[in-house]
């Protein structure tokens, strides 16, 4: 029996319609969902039939620091460095390339880092 399952993935950031659009082109699918909260607050939903949900959270501060939590991600149909370069076009950035590592890590519009890896 599973107690639990996720249901979405939170991203405090100051634009939502920004970086609700930039992981909807980095995924390549999902739909948009935009819902209020009983404080009036507005959130993007990015929903997948086949995962959990990004949800963008607005807030009104900056990102103080490195992400605790971050996606790992690996193309379905493209090798690793023309991912990257697809990624950088949409408005992501290179933030580490180690050498004798797999992944490279990025940042998404508003400094959320992620990694991209080889293809599975």
């Amino acid at each position: 029996m599973t107690a639990l399952r996720i249901l979405a993935v939170t991203v405090d950031c100051r634009r939502p319609e920004l970086l609700a659009e930039f992981w909807r082109q980095a995924l390549g699918h999902g739909k948009t969902r935009e819902w209020t909260d009983s404080h009036g607050l507005t959130y993007l939903q990015l929903e997948f039939d086949d995962g959990p949900a990004l949800l963008f959270q607005p807030v009104p501060e900056e990102k103080p620091g490195k992400n605790r939590l971050h996606l790992d991600l690996a193309p379905a149909d493209r090798d690793q460095r023309a991912e990257v370069e697809r990624l950088v076009m949409l408005g992501a950035r290179v933030l580490d390339d180690p050498p004798g590592d797999p992944w490279i890590v990025l940042a998404d519009p508003e400094g959320n880092e992620f990694c991209v890896l080889p293809p599975r």
